[in-house]
């Protein structure tokens, strides 16, 4: 029975980033001088997914404004409960919620790697 409730939990969190389909809940943003879990930088259109592949292209959307832009994933996270993306501070800015510090958004895989 554990296995088959575990693998249930797998399916339904594959599911929900599968192309074309999307997910909902919030985004926080971050940015520093270090590397990237990809080996790369934070970059102007890029955020961190806990389990899309890197080079993924994802488009985000605030809820709030319905303001969205599309970037690259290229890190992990967030590692914070509830959060379901971390963007690029230039992307928070686009997105209309870098004062907030989080938003409300609906994240779609538009490509995969």
């Amino acid at each position: 029975m554990k296995r088959l409730i575990i693998g249930l939990a797998v399916v339904s969190v594959s599911a929900s980033t599968a192309l074309g389909q999307s997910i909902v809940g919030k985004a926080s943003y971050y940015g520093y001088g270090g590397r990237t879990a990809s080996g790369s930088h934070v970059g102007h259109m890029t955020a961190a997914h806990r389990s899309l592949p890197f080079g993924s292209r994802v488009r985000v959307t605030n809820l709030a404004n319905d303001r969205s832009v599309i970037v690259t994933i290229n890190d992990r996270g967030p590692f914070v409960r509830g959060r379901v993306i971390d963007v690029s501070v230039h992307a928070a800015e686009s997105l209309g919620f870098r004062s907030a510090g989080v938003a409300r958004v609906k994240v779609e895989r538009v490509s995969e790697r």
